[in-house]
């Protein structure tokens, strides 16, 4: 890229950046002793502000620069992570988002423990959290390290090295110094901004081909080198049944996961009501799904006018796939308007990052805090104690991030996700809509659930070509592939329903009615409610 090009996007990066630390800066000098200021802003956001934070937080990395670089160069198959991350805010409505505000505080393992032993229940719930957390931490991280790869032309993996440890510093000031409260306002803006830039994209797109959608198909067909196979289903998952059960596992993975992600199931808490909770809900809905509509004409503008070979010799992995897009409808390299809008697309792009990563963070070290330093010690901790515990999480949480993000910087961002959402889908959503809907759950079921899920999601990702066993594998010189998927979810998920339900029915634990029934109201009328 040219000077120019490096110059307004690292101008256009200071300037975010400088604006998020003076949210933080302002947000730090209000009270952030007590837990519910730090974890919960308090809950005085509006269902509307809530509802452009969640949106904020939801559309990562992984949906604005992976899923239209897999559209690029998949086409059909690319398109249904847009499809399974818009679904599955269907289940996160009906059967989640209510319920976990009346039953909960800060974290998923409040509402598993309302009516179980909680030292055993939190315990396991907090290093599930914490596991998804990091897993989805690692995806924006790769983002970030691809797109100043671009930015600075990829003549140097210093430069995205350096860029992967200064995004997670700038992580760990955010949710230090400013909490929830911080992190909202950071994710507000970025929404705004994602949402602006995306529409001013899919517009330019959309202008140049006359607003001829068709057009655009056969375009993309075209170019794509593989005609007609571009625009149907099995390029990249239908040449065996094995590449037909990973795009079943896939997709099962994307519409259950969402309801099992700690930074998302964290939002709810920062609305004063339920009916808040459910209201934030169904705006972002509106916002998340104009926003991956317009990813799949960004994906397939990509492959039109970019060119696939184009978007693979500037990564791999088809991450710099809107960035490249953007350079072409502002009128190429070296021109005034493909330098601009290129350098505005990378900045939007970066403060997705920047946001993405502080409400991970948070919700993660909260995990740490709250359910797993509060469980271990002898004596109960006092909530200050507990907030001091959180700061130093997102400290260590964010150095393990960045580790494994160094590590991952050849996969696809949307890739990255996919496997988030499978571990959170097989541990964390059976746990909960148990918890929430079975009379008789115990703990040992609870606990059963967690790790049923957990432990081979992990384990199975291990084993899969993602790790080992092919050139573009993590270890690539080494083999120890053993399971043929590259996303464990088709096997994991229901493992992780199959150990709750036997845990329980091996249990000698009394199910407790008169707890239940208190959850149970209070889950569906919000009597006592925090």
């Amino acid at each position: 890229m040219t000077g120019d090009h490096q110059t307004l996007a690292l101008l256009l990066f200071s300037t975010f950046v400088a604006v998020t630390l003076a949210i933080t800066t302002w947000v730090s000098r209000k009270r952030q002793g007590s837990a519910e200021e730090f974890y919960a802003g308090g809950r005085l956001f509006s269902p509307l502000e809530n509802g452009f934070a969640i949106a904020g937080d939801y559309m990562s990395a992984a949906s604005f620069l992976g899923i239209s670089g897999l559209i690029a160069l998949y086409g059909y198959d690319g398109m249904l992570y847009s499809v399974g991350f818009l679904v599955a805010w269907l289940v996160v409505l009906l059967l989640v988002a209510e319920l976990v505000r009346n039953c909960g505080r800060f974290t998923l393992a409040d509402v598993v423990a309302a009516r179980m032993r909680e030292r055993p229940v939190r315990i396991a719930a907090g290093t599930s959290s914490v596991t998804v957390s990091v897993m989805y931490l690692v995806a924006q991280m790769v983002g970030a390290g691809s797109l100043v790869a671009l930015l600075l032309g990829g003549t140097t993996e210093a430069a995205r090295t350096w860029t992967v440890i200064g995004v997670g510093a700038l992580m760990v000031i955010y949710v230090s110094l400013g909490g929830m409260r911080a992190t909202t306002w950071i994710q507000i803006v970025k929404a705004v901004l994602l949402l602006g830039g995306t529409v001013a994209l899919t517009t330019l797109v959309l202008v140049r081909f006359h607003g001829d959608f068709d057009r655009l198909l056969r375009s993309a067909a075209e170019r794509s080198g593989h005609g007609d196979a571009f625009l149907v289903p099995g390029l990249a998952y239908g040449g065996d049944w094995t590449s037909r059960f990973d795009f079943i596992s896939l997709g099962l993975a994307l519409m259950l996961g969402t309801a099992g992600l700690p930074h998302i199931l964290s939002r709810f808490y920062t609305v004063p009501t339920a009916r808040a909770a459910r209201r934030s809900v169904v705006w972002s809905i509106g916002l998340i799904g104009g926003f991956y509509l317009m990813t799949i004409v960004l994906g397939l503008g990509a492959a039109a006018l970019v060119g696939p070979e184009a978007v693979r010799a500037s990564n791999a992995a088809g991450n710099t796939a809107v960035p490249l897009l953007a350079l072409d409808l502002g009128g190429g390299s070296g021109s005034t308007g493909g330098t601009v809008l290129f350098a505005v697309v990378a900045a939007v792009a970066f403060a997705t990052i920047l946001a993405v990563v502080a409400g991970i963070t948070l919700a993660s070290s909260a995990s740490v805090a709250h359910d797993l330093y509060a469980s271990l010690r002898r004596r109960a901790a006092k909530p200050r104690s507990e907030v001091a515990v959180a700061r130093v999480a997102a400290v260590g949480i964010g150095a393990v991030a960045i580790a494994l993000g160094l590590l991952a910087r050849d996969l696809n961002v949307a890739f990255l996700v996919g496997l988030a959402f499978a571990v959170a889908a097989s541990a964390n959503l059976p746990v909960l809509l148990y918890s929430l809907f079975w009379r008789g759950f115990t703990t040992r079921g609870a606990v059963w659930s967690v790790y049923g899920g957990l432990v081979p999601a992990v384990v199975l990702v291990l084993l899969s070509p993602v790790v080992s066993g092919s050139p573009q594998s993590l270890i690539p010189g080494a083999d120890f592939q053993y399971f043929p998927l590259q996303n464990p979810g088709l096997v994991s998920i229901p493992l992780g329903f199959l150990a709750g339900w036997l845990g329980t029915l091996t249990s000698r634990e009394v199910p407790d009615e008169a707890k239940h029934a208190e959850t149970e109201v209070r889950s569906l009328t919000g009597a006592g409610a925090v």
